[in-house]
């Protein structure tokens, strides 16, 4: 089976009250966010991007979710669904040509998958 590079560089939280969780991550990351929508707040901390997705819940996060970046995002959705995970999102275009998915594993852990506009 051949190797798939894959870094997890993105982990986002669901969250109730955006406002109290920009104070609380501001805070515990000790910088501004860089981006500051009324739909996700993200932050980059040491190479990793943190996102507060004020959706989340609703969309059935029910904690954190860690973003594996790959080269194929097809290939790799495609990888753990034979592997015996569920769908849970297919593949979307989340603005500038950033692609995300997320698949469901056998314990229920929700895996997003991104990948980055242009590659």
């Amino acid at each position: 089976m051949k190797a798939v590079a894959a870094t997890v560089k993105t982990i986002v939280y669901p969250v109730g009250d955006l406002t109290r969780a920009k104070a609380f991550f501001g805070a515990l990351l000790g910088t501004q966010p860089y981006m500051d929508e009324v739909y996700f707040v993200g932050y980059h901390v040491d190479g990793r991007e943190i996102g507060l997705d004020p959706n989340g819940h609703r969309q059935g996060m029910t904690g954190p979710v860690c973003y594996w970046h790959v080269a194929d995002i097809r290939e790799s959705l495609q990888r753990l669904l034979v592997a015996g995970a569920t769908l849970r999102q297919d593949v979307i275009d989340v603005g500038g040509g950033k692609l995300t998915a997320l698949a469901v594993d056998a314990d229920g852990n929700i895996i997003g998958l991104v990948q980055e506009a242009g590659v």
